[in-house]
């Protein structure tokens, strides 16, 4: 199963969609949004784009995942699914939940933490699929490419605002408005609060940047990284250079499957925790 996906991987890398006209190769081209769909609701644009289709899938996957491989029946011995199933909870619990959330808010918050980190584990790994979503055609048939609905900043901002919003939320409900802001002010001389309590509200800010760009920019740049590479062929018009393009655009493409697609889906759900229980517990 791998080798065919490196396989199918491969072939739609060296067929990229833009990429058919001789000498011209343009990477960016990839991760242009149109209006698949226009939905149009006053100034509010709603509109079916190829990262919006990808979500919806990765959404159905999401799902499709946690039925198949995390529901047991009682007293049945765990197989193989429910053996990977289990590890993706422990991991979750263990390593997200429990590292960052104070035991009071770990039954409240734990299926958010989770369900963030499988969901864009499965969205990253999409990324990497070939799938004739790249809205276009060859004489009239599907270009297949890859592309990843992380690699758009609208969309790791909008997963960034989801655990900015419920860490302060949560921060207030726990400690009320008063404690809560109250504690974002150290303990400093009163000619230095001036300085500090802006930059430790901006601090908070950073938080949002910090979530949404570290996904976004890892995301995109292995991607332009991979066609580029692929790229070169088109660009120079010399189908020599694939011995060397092809062996370094697969390095890169199995170094994010096997590594970075993980580990930011990790880091997203584990700062995620830790912000959420700072809010929560915030003199810790």
């Amino acid at each position: 199963m791998k080798r065919l996906l490196i396989s199918l991987s491969t072939v739609a890398l060296l067929l990229p969609a833009n990429a058919f006209a001789r000498g011209k190769f343009d990477p960016t081209v990839e991760f242009e949004q149109h209006e698949w769909i226009p939905i149009h609701l006053g100034p509010l644009n709603l509109s079916i784009t190829k990262a919006v289709v990808y979500l919806m899938l990765a959404s159905v996957l999401t799902i499709l995942f946690g039925l198949v491989f995390m529901r047991t029946r009682v007293g049945a011995k765990p197989g193989r699914k429910e053996t990977l199933g289990e590890m993706v909870y422990e991991i979750a619990q263990t390593q997200v939940a429990e590292q960052g959330l104070p035991s009071k808010a770990i039954g409240r918050w734990f299926p958010y933490v989770a369900t963030l980190m499988l969901f864009i584990f499965v969205v990253n790994f999409m990324g990497f699929i070939p799938l004739p979503l790249t809205g276009q055609t060859y004489h009239g048939i599907p270009t297949w490419g890859i592309y990843a609905a992380t690699s758009s900043i609208s969309v790791t901002l909008a997963l960034a605002l989801l655990t900015f919003v419920f860490t302060h939320w949560e921060g207030i409900r726990w400690n009320g408005p008063v404690r809560y802001f109250k504690s974002w002010i150290p303990e400093a001389p009163k000619g230095l609060l001036l300085l500090i309590v802006p930059l430790e509200v901006l601090g908070q800010f950073m938080r949002l940047i910090s979530l949404s760009v570290r996904l976004f920019a890892n995301m995109l740049a292995g991607h332009i990284l991979i066609l580029t590479f692929i790229g070169l062929m088109f660009i120079l018009e010399s189908w020599i250079l694939a011995v060397v393009v092809i062996p370094v655009a697969t390095a890169f493409y199995l170094f994010e499957v096997l590594i970075v697609i993980g580990i930011q889906a990790f880091i997203f759900a584990a700062l995620s925790a830790i912000y959420i229980g700072s809010a929560i517990e915030p003199e810790h």
